[in-house]
């Protein structure tokens, strides 16, 4: 009996964040689309995840790009298992775009989003307790406020974020969804998992191969 108003409801939701998504598409459509297309190279999972592992044997004493891999794998996982459950078409607007994944060709929720808001709020949450040692990398960050970093980095996720429904790519709902997974993931990786003892591992058996 009440399996009707929740599927009415849930249609409802569904075609308001359609409506809202192509009037915010359209309505920026002067913006650039390289700009938008940068964007999501910037936050393309297919950049990072190299881009991680080559930063392990560069800063061999930090646990922390060992926790942004791990966090960016569990992103990954889920990801994928949430698109795989819900199967949310993309936009009809949606050009132009590659897939990495076959899940890829469903919309929510948004993976852009949520690795961006991941990254950024770990940031944000290891930035007074987590020690980069001595790499260049934290000499260069530690050159400017830690503060100043931190919003720089909220500042591109945002923007990466809001870019998704702007390009096409994504529904509203479907980054904000993925921006709220984001962070809930940096909360999981900073206060539960044991990723300084990853790290541990990998310094002592593969770090020195590199």
């Amino acid at each position: 009996m009440e399996a009707a108003p929740r599927s009415s409801l849930l249609r409802r939701m569904v075609d308001f964040d359609t409506a809202l998504s192509l009037r915010i598409h359209s309505f920026f459509l002067f913006v650039p689309r390289p700009l938008l297309k940068a964007l999501e190279i910037s936050g393309d999972g297919r950049l990072w995840f190299p881009l991680l592992l080559s930063l392990l044997p560069l800063t061999p004493s930090s646990p922390f790009p060992t926790a942004l891999l791990l966090g960016s794998l569990l992103d990954l996982l889920l990801i994928g298992l949430l698109k795989h459950l819900i199967r949310r078409p993309r936009p009809v607007y949606n050009k132009g775009m590659s897939l990495a994944f076959a899940v890829d060709q469903w919309s929510f929720p948004s993976g852009h989003s949520s690795r961006v808001l991941f990254f950024a709020s770990f940031l944000a949450l290891s930035s007074a307790s987590i020690d980069l040692g001595t790499s260049f990398i934290w000499d260069f960050i530690r050159g400017e406020p830690v503060e100043l970093v931190v919003f720089l980095v909220f500042l591109w996720s945002a923007t990466t974020s809001i870019s998704r429904v702007l390009l096409g790519r994504h529904f509203v709902f479907d980054v904000v969804a993925g921006a709220a997974l984001g962070v809930l993931e940096a909360l999981f990786v900073f206060s539960f998992l044991n990723f300084e003892a990853l790290h541990e591992y990998l310094r002592g058996n593969w770090l020195p191969s590199l």
